[in-house]
């Protein structure tokens, strides 16, 4: 005991008996060496460990010791025991790279072939999975002997492949699945690559797993002769590529875009989908197969129809107008709206009217609904003199909805009425549809919300909201549409002179001041030549501030030698059709317009776009890219010319770059400084020269504004109102509440306050940022009403009321703020009226910019009030659980990332997905990410076991009839450096676990994540 206390382990020593001290320092000072070692390159590792052993046999010769004094090799052996355990006729195959080793594979005359090694690596294998985008018969064969030998195993084979280019065989799958027994999936997608990787992973009980990433699919050239490179990695060499490896695989391999196959029910299926991927398959109308399998919404689809949902049902709002990007599915979401609502109504079918222009988007759309509904005889059509009998659900034109025909139903016959092309609905076809109906619920579908006239369709019809639009980045992800080339390139302009009204230049000004550029356009033009590889060949937009503008343009471009013209709303239709069809046929290069792009226009080809004019409303930007985002089989991308000027401090590229990027504002000046180093696939920005200055300044002015500026806002805007504010100046409501800020304190420097300052009301203000993140209804009316003059005693509320109380309690003082029971806090609060007004407030403006669809807890879960899909910070956790109380646990000493709460058997289990490396030791860095949608892999701390109480609670926990709720937040911090709040994810189910100390544990969880969160929190994102 002494000698532990002299070494400095006073703490060890005060926890250990005399007897057991010894092997306690012993074990300490192994994992300490152990440690170590395993941070030196391998060939020091085996000389330390060898000088170690000599040390110790010299200060204390010991027998034990001696033995094995320089018994450690001096570098990995080939474990040549596994070859000899296999299967009759393969038993002497093993590769000629070590296990241990990593190699570059060429299929060189000196080198081995791939084919040969993967023989021998199959030889040895307990697991094996396969990734390649297409299999060959003759790969089959050159590895059907060591394919046989691992069945006769039981050795598992899966494998991951696709229909690209049709040049997968399919009796070559079939083969795999019944002569050797591998599990086969497969994906479909016909209008993208969606997997082009070809790799190998061999896992082995022993520990010594290798893996094959190259170039090589599974075919006779690729395994014997092609001139095909691949990497062979190995666990001891490369382990974490392994992990990697392994992880994504599994994701993929839950992705539901990956299809299992079936030889006998999916055999058929496949050869269409194989032939059409060659250009083999037939073409023609879209044929409705009614195969008995639901119709599951994109992630980006689940997304917007979530959103759709929380309008409907948190905010009640039936009137709403659905934007995404031509191609990305709008009538598929309506349909699957439908049929969630049809779903909501115990199967009954509400009264359906759909109404589009064209009769080839009805027709379409029919094809839709009846294939997502399962039904064949769903629906009909009335266009053209065809008449409807029953006049259920009509898939209506426009222009056969008369008044003659509207007089003979009632305003309330449909329930349902959703109108596509929704920015046609200032036309008097449309008005007499909107104004003669009262649907229950109203749906507009649009690409193009802002009108020819720079109206937008929202701010008439719809208040000013969009119910859901279509994030950027998901469609990206998911591969709907063309990866863009965006350049923001400085174009000298000085903007700071000009006139700012309501959110934007003075138009005529900043016409006036491009019209009249030729310095500009010449700018423009050189940069046309230099960024694309055929400028005679590209079809290109031009956005441009005005007629004359657009018409200034065109004129510079043709003579530079382009052909080129400009539309506008006094152009003609003819010559609108004309010159548009002059664009796809490339008998010009370039339109130049002005807002006529954003309504409807669909020329797919569209390769290049040019933003002449400065906008700060995501909305209007991501308008003008998706002209050219449409994906077609001649273009790889789409490249997109900004023109960056200087700015108005009131003018924020913020907006644009976050629609781009998905990222905070923070963080997206760390990526911006670092040129954008994670984007979707095939997506580049650039910023050229002092444009990356401009913007980076621009947005760094945003972040750095004090409540000076924000107090001279207020006092400009003459308001003191907080969503008032909030409104005129765009700011987001985090902003204010930066440096400890608060509205009040706002408007104390603005001099707009009328309250009197309390005594602690600045503690309370520096606490309202801790209320930003509450995104349920029945929280936040809880919350109010403990706010209101009229609040009820402690003592007076109910059981959840009180629990919600404690949440408030806490929330507010998370080391009890001195006050001995919970009704003395909150009767302390009466006296601070500004305060409980501004936090009524906030509750007010957070609730309507809610995402997600708070989904009660149910079963044992059913008392706490705790909503799946919301956010929880530690306080309310705590405080809901019952474990943060007076004279016991208090959230403000809570650091760990799991708790056991005994009164409800549950184990919260509190995830960070991205760490910070500086906040996580190597002994802690966890390993979290989602699988699927309802798969999540989380590693558990550093110390737990899979033998010790807590890792058997872990895996037992169903049958011992405890519980387990995930929480889960993507960033440690915000964007204000607060504490980001969790995501309750909701209870899951212990499926398996790998590994101990830590243990990786895959849960079930019972519900799925929402769209959004399950992008970000995949492994395979971005």
């Amino acid at each position: 005991m002494e000698r532990l206390e002299a070494a400095g382990w006073k703490a060890i020593s005060e926890e250990v008996s005399e007897e057991s001290a010894p092997h306690v320092l012993a074990r300490y000072i192994g994992e300490t060496v152990g440690r170590r070692l395993s941070q030196l390159p391998h060939d020091k590792q085996v000389a330390v460990a060898n000088q170690l052993l000599q040390s110790l046999a010299s200060v204390a010769p010991d027998p034990d010791v001696d033995e094995f004094v320089g018994a450690i090799a001096d570098g990995p052996r080939q474990l040549l025991a596994l070859a000899e355990q296999e299967a009759p006729g393969v038993y002497a195959l093993r590769p000629l790279t070590p296990l241990s080793e990593t190699a570059l594979i060429t299929n060189a005359p000196d080198d081995p072939s791939l084919g040969t090694e993967l023989r021998a690596e199959l030889a040895t294998a307990d697991r094996v999975d396969l990734l390649c985008a297409f299999v060959k018969w003759y790969g089959i064969r050159v590895l059907e002997d060591a394919l046989r030998a691992a069945k006769e195993r039981g050795v598992p084979i899966r494998v991951i492949t696709t229909t690209y280019i049709g040049a997968t065989d399919r009796h070559a799958l079939d083969r795999l699945v019944r002569e050797f027994g591998a599990e086969v999936k497969v994906n479909y997608e016909l209008r993208s690559t969606r997997l082009h990787a070809k790799a190998w992973l061999f896992r082995r009980n022993t520990g010594f797993d290798t893996a094959y990433v190259g170039s090589s699919n599974l075919s006779k050239a690729a395994l014997l002769d092609g001139l095909e490179w691949n990497v062979r990695l190995s666990s001891v060499a490369t382990p974490r590529v392994l992990d990697k490896f392994e992880a994504t695989f599994d994701a993929y391999w839950a992705d539901a875009a990956f299809e299992s196959y079936d030889p006998d029910r999916d055999g058929e299926r496949l050869t269409e989908a194989l032939a059409r991927a060659s250009g083999t398959g037939a073409s023609g109308e879209l044929k409705i197969s009614l195969s008995g399998l639901e119709v599951h919404p994109l992630p980006h689809q689940k997304d917007m129809l979530e959103r759709l949902r929380v309008e409907r049902e948190v905010r009640a709002r039936h009137q709403n107008l659905l934007v995404a990007a031509t191609g990305t599915g709008k009538t598929v979401m309506a349909a699957l709206d439908y049929r969630n609502m049809r779903n909501e109504r115990a199967g009954q079918l509400p009264r359906l009217l759909f109404v589009a222009h064209r009769k080839e988007i009805l027709k379409q759309s029919l094809r839709t609904y009846r294939e997502v509904l399962d039904d064949a005889s769903f629906g009909e059509l009335l266009h053209s003199g065809q008449e409807p009998r029953n006049w259920t659900h009509v898939f209506a034109s426009v222009q056969s909805l008369n008044l003659q025909r509207l007089e003979q139903l009632a305003p309330e016959h449909f329930d349902i009425i959703v109108i596509d092309e929704f920015h046609h609905a200032k036309a008097a076809t449309y008005q007499r549809v909107i104004a003669h109906f009262k649907p229950k619920e109203l749906l507009g579908l649009t690409a193009t919300p802002e009108r020819m006239d720079g109206v937008n369709v929202q701010d008439e019809f719809f208040d000013g909201r969009i119910a859901a639009e279509l994030r950027l980045w998901e469609a990206l992800e998911n591969d709907l549409l063309c990866p863009f080339h965006y350049f923001g390139i400085p174009d000298g302009t000085d903007l700071r002179h000009l006139n700012w009204r309501s959110g934007a230049y003075d138009r005529d000004q900043l016409g006036n001041l491009f019209t009249a550029d030729h310095a500009r356009a010449r700018i423009v033009i050189k940069q046309v030549k230099d960024k694309i590889s055929n400028p005679a060949a590209m079809r290109a937009l031009g956005f441009c501030v005005t007629k004359a503008h657009a018409h200034f343009m065109a004129e510079c471009f043709r003579k530079a030698g382009f052909q080129a013209a400009a539309l506008d709303s006094d152009s003609s239709p003819y010559e609108r059709e004309l010159t548009l069809d002059d664009l796809k046929a490339g008998r010009i290069q370039v339109i130049f317009s002005v807002d006529l792009f954003n309504e409807g226009l669909d020329i797919p080809d569209v390769d290049t776009l040019l933003l002449l004019r400065p906008t700060n409303s995501a909305t209007v930007f991501l308008q003008q890219l998706g002209r050219g985002l449409r994906r077609t089989p001649n273009k790889p991308v789409l490249t997109v010319l900004d023109f960056i000027g200087q700015h108005r401090a009131e003018f924020r590229f913020e907006a644009q770059f976050r629609a781009l990027t998905n990222l905070s504002r923070n963080r997206l000046v760390d990526s911006m400084e670092r040129d954008f180093p994670q984007l979707p696939s095939g997506c580049q920005i650039i910023l050229e020269g002092k444009s990356k200055d401009l913007v980076l300044a621009n947005i760094r002015t945003q972040l750095k504004a004090t409540i000076t500026t924000l107090a001279k806002e207020a006092r400009d805007y003459s308001t003191d109102r907080l969503a008032d504010y909030l409104k005129e100046s765009r700011r987001e409501i985090k902003e204010l509440y930066k440096a400890s800020n608060s509205w009040t304190s706002v408007l104390r420097r603005s001099g707009l306050a009328d309250l009197p300052e309390q005594a602690g009301e600045d503690d309370l203000l520096k606490r309202v940022h801790a209320f930003l993140h509450v995104d349920d209804q029945e929280r936040a009316d809880a919350y109010t009403r403990l706010l209101s003059d009229e609040a009820p005693a402690y003592e007076a509320l109910n059981p959840r009321d009180k629990t919600y109380a404690r949440m408030l309690f806490f929330n507010l003082w998370d080391k009890a703020g001195g006050f001995s029971s919970y009704a003395q806090g909150l009767e302390a609060l009466r006296m601070q009226r500004a305060f409980r007004s501004e936090l009524r407030q906030v509750l007010d403006h957070v609730m309507g910019q809610t995402d997600h669809l708070p989904i009660p807890l149910g079963g044992p879960h059913a008392h706490l009030p705790l909503k799946i899909h919301s956010a929880y910070n530690r306080s309310e956790i705590l405080a809901a659980l019952g474990v943060a109380r007076l004279g016991g646990q208090m959230p403000g000493s809570f650091a760990q990332g799991v708790l056991w709460d005994e009164s409800n058997q549950t184990d919260a289990l509190l995830i960070t997905l991205e760490k910070n490396e500086k906040d996580f030791s190597p002994t802690i860095r966890y390993k979290d990410y989602a699988l699927s949608p309802s798969l999540f892999h989380w590693e558990s701390q550093s110390t737990t076991a899979d033998t010790s109480p807590t890792g058997l609670r872990y895996q037992q926990h169903a049958k011992r009839g405890s519980h387990v709720l995930l929480f889960m937040r993507r960033y440690k911090d915000t964007d204000i450096g607060k504490a980001q709040p969790w995501m309750l994810l909701g209870p899951a189910t212990y499926v398996r676990h790998e590994g101990s100390k830590p243990m990786a544990i895959t849960w079930q969880l019972h519900q799925e994540l929402p769209a959004d969160v399950w992008s970000y929190s995949t492994i395979t994102a971005g």
